[in-house]
C-alpha cells in the first residue's frame, strides 16, 4: 500500500477540524507515523470540569476521524480505522492506507456535507421530519455499529425533556460548571469556544418543547416553535474509551447525512454529563447500553458555522 504523505495528512486534518467538540474546545491534533495518520486526544483541551473522565474528548476525536476517513475516502484513497492502537498513549484512532478505490456516491455526498455541517440553537420549523429521512438517520448510526433511538409522541418528549431539565438545574448549580462554560463563550473572533451569536454551547431543555414563541428571544415574531420536536438517543452496548470513540464516528456519520437532507441539527449533552439523569435517560429508554449523546433534529434557518483553530494549531 502506498503510505500517506503530507498532503493526505493536511486533507484528513482539514475535514477532521469540522467535527463538533464540547463548547467548541476542539481537544484534537493530527500527526504522520510510517504512512499512517494518527488523531491524538489534546488532553489540554479537556474540560476539567464538564469532562473530567474524558467522554467529551472521545466522543469529539471519533467524529474527527470519521470526518478524516470520509475525506481519505473520497480523495480514493481510503483507510483502514483501528481504534487506541497504542494502549496507554493518546492516540485515538490510527488510519492506515487500504489501497486505492474510487469513492462511491454515498461518501461523496457525505464529505460534500462535511464543511456545511453546523450546530443550529435556534428553534426550528413546525415541517415534521420525513419518513424517509428518518429511517436515513437510523440507518447511519446502526452502520456504524451502535443504536439510535428517535423519541416519538409528546410523552416521550416530555419525559425526556423534564430529565434534560433536572440535569440542567444541576449543572447550575455547580458554579466551577458555569465558569467554565463561561470561559468558552466569546464575543470576539476566537478560534475555539462559542461565539455569542451561536447563542450559548449547547440547546438548552426548555427549548425542547413549544413553551413560547421565536419573538420573545429576539427570534422571528409570530412564529411558534416546532410543535413536536425529534429528538434522537445515540449509545452503545458498552461505556469502555472505545466505545465513546465510536459513538463520536457514528455521531459524525448521522450529523453529515441529516445535513446532506438539508435538516438541522443540534446536540443536547446536559442529560449525559450528570450521572443520575444519564441514568434515568437509559431506563426511561428500556435500553441496557449506554446513551452518549441527544441529538435534535429539524429544518431550520440557515446558522453560521463555529470558528476553527488555523491547521497549523492541530498538525503535530
Amino acid at each position: 500500500m502506498t503510505p500517506y504523505d503530507q498532503q493526505d495528512l493536511r486533507r484528513a486534518a482539514e475535514a477532521a477540524i469540522r467535527a463538533p467538540s464540547l463548547h467548541n474546545s476542539q481537544p484534537w491534533r493530527f500527526r504522520l507515523a510510517d504512512g499512517a495518520i494518527d488523531v491524538i486526544a489534546d488532553n489540554e483541551r479537556q474540560l476539567a470540569v464538564a469532562d473530567s473522565g474524558g467522554w467529551a474528548v472521545r466522543i469529539a476525536c471519533g467524529a474527527a476521524t470519521f470526518n478524516a476517513g470520509l475525506a481519505l475516502a473520497a480523495a480514493g484513497t481510503p483507510a483502514t480505522v483501528a481504534l487506541r492502537p497504542d494502549r496507554g498513549s493518546d492516540v485515538v484512532a490510527r488510519l492506515t492506507p487500504a489501497g486505492p478505490r474510487r469513492p462511491g456516491y454515498p461518501e461523496l455526498e457525505l464529505a460534500r456535507a462535511i464543511g456545511r455541517r453546523h450546530s443550529n440553537r435556534r428553534p426550528f420549523w413546525p415541517d415534521p421530519v420525513p419518513p424517509e429521512a428518518r429511517a436515513a438517520l437510523l440507518a447511519a448510526a446502526r452502520d456504524q455499529g451502535v443504536w439510535m433511538d428517535l423519541l416519538v409522541g409528546m410523552t416521550a418528549l416530555s419525559g425526556f425533556a423534564e430529565i434534560a431539565r433536572s440535569a440542567e438545574r444541576v449543572l447550575r448549580r455547580d458554579f466551577a460548571y458555569q465558569a467554565e462554560m463561561s470561559s468558552w463563550i466569546h464575543a470576539d473572533a476566537a478560534p475555539d469556544g462559542v461565539p455569542v451569536y451561536a447563542g450559548g454551547p449547547v440547546a438548552e431543555p426548555h427549548d425542547l418543547l413549544p413553551q413560547r414563541p421565536y419573538g420573545t428571544r429576539g427570534r422571528a415574531p409570530g412564529r411558534d416553535f416546532e410543535p413536536e420536536p425529534l429528538v434522537a438517543i445515540l449509545g452503545t452496548t458498552g461505556d469502555h474509551p472505545a466505545d465513546q470513540i465510536a459513538a463520536g464516528q457514528a455521531l459524525q456519520r448521522v450529523l453529515l447525512t441529516a445535513t446532506a437532507a438539508g435538516l438541522a441539527t443540534s446536540m443536547i449533552s446536559q442529560p449525559i454529563e450528570v450521572p443520575a439523569a444519564r441514568d434515568q435517560l437509559r431506563r426511561s429508554l428500556r435500553r441496557t447500553g449506554t446513551p452518549q449523546i441527544a441529538i435534535r433534529v429539524g429544518y431550520g434557518d440557515p446558522g453560521r458555522l463555529s470558528p476553527r483553530r488555523d491547521l497549523a494549531d492541530v498538525l503535530v
